[in-house]
């Protein structure tokens, strides 16, 4: 089964919405910027006392948990983040 990658699934403005509800949903207090780059594509910043402490894996462990139910699966609504950004206030 190849991925599909296009005009399918839900409007880019709804993906980004999703993205910033599951993030928030996991990370109380995040501070979070997307920027859509190309279907199926984001950047995300994600700015969090969460972080305080925990290495750069450690982080972006935290976001992709928060995630990966949006990039699983042959529809999933997005395919990748071309770059992560996650930082203490």
């Amino acid at each position: 089964m190849a991925l599909q990658i296009g005009n399918q699934g839900p409007p880019l403005e709804v993906v980004v919405e999703q993205l910033r509800g599951a993030i928030a949903a996991a990370i109380a207090d995040a501070k979070i910027t997307i920027q859509p780059r190309g279907p199926g594509h984001f950047e995300i910043s994600v700015v969090s006392k969460a972080f305080d402490g925990s290495s750069r894996v450690q982080q972006h462990q935290l976001v992709y948990g928060a995630i990966t139910e949006m990039m699983s699966g042959p529809h999933a609504p997005v395919h990748a983040i071309d770059k992560l950004e996650c930082k203490s206030p």
